[in-house]
């Protein structure tokens, strides 16, 4: 028997389940996860000024819709697993997608796991008494056990991420929606003082800007699962779009609510600023309340990252840039469950470790400079004959141009702030290009993977 005829290998595919809703929750799901509910005040202490708190909201959620309509446009182009890691390859070179797999799996994708997970476990505690280490044993079950799910199936896993989002997003309405009925009885809030009008330091905005990027982060996922989506051509790029407006009005009016609520001071001083604010509104109890929203909240973000990710490790493997097993699909399940069991074990160890903190804020940033050179690819793809998708950026070719700019200025930003740092992230992600030319010499030689 040949080895491409085995059981699990290149006959068996995955199967076509995430429709429309799916794909949208998968968008919203991984967006919203702890920040908005936890710590605004990244934000707000940069941006002393509610006026301005919303205009630095509102830009950052325009540019991510920029940047998910020059995705957009590449999912219509090339509707296959691995996403951005695929219109990487493709665009440039293999070595640039190669980076950024690498990346992904080492720091970028298990860190944020290993992140959301804490995270999870330490809400957790705010119920049961757990120390540091039951609350990383609470983080590493939540891992284990989302990615069990993932492994039975890519339906089950996308219905569990559509469920979670679902009762999320009612519950953001609600607590908006009581926000402003309440709001009145509350004194002492932001939008009825008079520092409305404080001065905004240009450079402060910028950093304002960067900060609420950062919690946009994963719009980019849903392009992982091209070819468990049916009609991904049209389902992704809508889920792009429809989720980056729903999350962008959320965040906006989230913090209205914080805004209407609370005294500025607060919520710039707040590491749990909702609930600050549903205490303002409910009394102590408050806090339990939105502890509980967090907690559910970090699980369907978590789902979501842990269903996205290996889908990059098994395009990379079928294309020979990792071990060929990794590339296989369960017969019966139709999931990449190696790549799957692969990517809980390595989250795992950042866990126990606790070096993801480190490596997560070291490499994070670098994700820009992929994304913009993603925006500059556009162009050069559109020049090639043969790539055309249905989809096409607006303001094309302007637009691409300005979000590739506003990502190298996040870069740069970066940088000049924590110039260590950010230069150890840079090398870490570098390390990748040795890598690749080894491995790529190995298999011209031959050598088994």
């Amino acid at each position: 028997m040949r080895e491409r005829d085995k059981p699990g290998l290149d006959n068996v595919q995955m199967s076509r389940a995430i429709k429309l809703p799916q794909a949208t929750a998968i968008v919203v799901g991984i967006i919203i996860g702890a920040s908005i509910f936890v710590q605004p005040s990244e934000i707000t202490g940069r941006v002393p000024s509610p006026t301005g708190i919303f205009f630095v909201w509102a830009i950052a959620g325009l540019l991510t819709f920029i940047g998910a309509s020059v995705c957009a446009e590449f999912a219509s182009i090339f509707p296959r697993s691995g996403g951005v890691y695929v219109y990487l390859k493709e665009t440039y070179a293999p070595p640039l997608g190669f980076l950024w797999g690498w990346a992904m799996f080492w720091s970028m994708h298990s860190g944020i796991i290993a992140a959301i997970a804490v995270i999870f476990g330490r809400y957790v505690a705010y119920f049961i008494p757990l120390g540091p280490i039951g609350i990383k044993g609470v983080a590493i079950a939540a891992v284990l056990g989302l990615s069990a799910v993932n492994y039975l199936g890519v339906k089950q896993g996308s219905l569990l991420q559509t469920l979670f989002t679902l009762v999320k997003i009612i519950a953001i309405i609600g607590i908006i929606v009581v926000g402003f009925w309440l709001g009145p009885r509350v004194p002492g809030g932001a939008l009825g003082s008079g520092d409305i009008q404080a001065p905004i330091d240009p450079g402060g905005f910028l950093l304002a800007v960067v900060a609420a990027l950062f919690a946009f982060g994963g719009w980019h996922m849903v392009t992982y699962n091209a070819e468990e989506t049916v009609d991904p051509r049209k389902t992704i790029p809508r889920a792009l779009l429809i989720g980056i407006a729903i999350v962008t009005i959320c965040y906006i009016a989230l913090n209205a609510v914080y805004l209407f609520v609370l005294p500025l001071k607060t919520v710039m001083s707040s590491d749990r600023v909702a609930a600050d604010a549903a205490d303002a509104l409910f009394g102590s109890g408050g806090g339990a309340m939105m502890s509980a929203l967090v907690i559910f909240s970090t699980v369907g973000a978590l789902n979501g990252v842990i269903l996205c990710g290996p889908r990059v490790y098994y395009a990379m493997a079928r294309d020979g840039l990792l071990f060929r097993w990794l590339g296989e699909i369960h017969v019966r399940r139709r999931t990449p469950h190696k790549a799957i069991f692969l990517q809980a074990a390595w989250s795992s160890v950042l866990i126990i470790s606790g070096t993801y903190r480190v490596l997560f804020a070291r490499v994070v940033f670098t994700e820009w400079i992929f994304f913009g050179l993603l925006a500059l690819g556009l162009i050069l793809l559109r020049k090639r004959p043969g790539h055309s998708g249905g989809y096409k950026t607006w303001g094309y070719p302007v637009i691409p141009v300005l979000f590739a700019a506003a990502s190298f200025a996040i870069v740069i930003n970066q940088i000049a702030a924590n110039p260590k740092e950010s230069l150890t992230g840079l090398f870490i992600v570098g390390i990748g290009f040795p890598v690749y030319h080894f491995w790529v010499s190995k298999k011209k030689k031959g050598v088994s993977t």
